[in-house]
């Protein structure tokens, strides 16, 4: 121990601003410590434990040659950081799943989706949404596709993947572009209490795929199709529409319209 202790414990040292913070948070004699550095002195039982405490490291670790120390931190730190996001994203998807309430699976099905097609300004775009049980989760599927100008009526095509939850009366969905990973966007909807749904009304949130790569938000609506429809006549109307089209109906048209600014702040009723 005595003769690789002062190389492992300035490689620890390293990992902190200086060797003065380590010896305020061990609390530790900095002349004392220096000695430990400069292999002038070796640490009591007592000091020793509380410095390996303090790194997160165990006492015969600090002796072992310093190849191999710095192997095994290197180990360490990556299985931390791995456990440490995963347990972060599983708590958070856990919490939000229990907070979600049965309303959430009154609304699977299919939808199609209306917003202010962010790529094309001055457009509709309407999409194809499918929201499923996997589970004990919500997930859901939406498709896009895009006219391509010049292109004699071909259309590029998106496919959004995405979970949702039910949280404090409102339905949150977070999806990302499953085919091309350039995108994450957000759906907020406030839901339907009546027995039959029809059309809900919300904001999305997202980033035009333009090269401006703009964030964007939008007044969104979902018009409820079924549970069980026939896709491919479905997926026809899948495209970008003009405001005036005449597929895009009065009561379509005036929820896309009541965009309001509150204090700063876009709202909807």
């Amino acid at each position: 121990m005595c003769e690789f202790l002062p190389a492992n414990l300035k490689l620890l040292c390293g990992h902190y601003r200086s060797v003065a913070e380590v010896c305020r948070k061990l609390r530790i004699n900095r002349g004392q410590f220096n000695k430990y550095l400069c292999g002038k002195s070796v640490p009591t039982p007592f000091n020793l434990k509380r410095i390996c405490d303090f790194f997160g490291v165990e006492e015969f670790e600090i002796g072992l040659p310093p190849e191999q120390f710095i192997a095994l931190i290197g180990d360490k730190a990556n299985k931390n950081q791995a456990s440490g996001a995963a347990v972060a994203s599983r708590i958070m998807h856990e919490h939000l799943r229990q907070q979600s309430s049965p309303e959430l699976k009154t609304h699977v099905g299919y939808y199609y989706e209306y917003y202010h097609a962010m790529t094309e300004p001055g457009s509709i775009l309407c999409s194809l949404v499918h929201v499923r049980e996997e589970g004990d989760d919500i997930v859901y599927e939406r498709n896009e596709r895009l006219q391509i100008a010049g292109a004699g009526g071909d259309f590029e095509r998106y496919q959004y993947l995405g979970i949702a939850y039910y949280l404090r009366d409102r339905l949150f969905f977070v999806d990302y572009e499953s085919l091309t990973s350039n995108e994450i966007s957000q759906t907020i909807l406030i839901p339907s209490f009546k027995s039959c749904i029809t059309r809900l009304n919300g904001l999305k949130l997202g980033v035009s795929a333009a090269d401006h790569r703009a964030p964007s938000c939008s007044r969104v609506v979902w018009e409820f199709l079924g549970r069980d429809i026939n896709r491919v006549d479905a997926y026809r109307r899948v495209r970008l529409y003009k405001p005036d089209d005449c597929a895009i109906d009065a009561d379509l048209r005036a929820r896309l319209a009541q965009a309001q600014v509150v204090d700063s702040l876009f709202v909807i009723a």
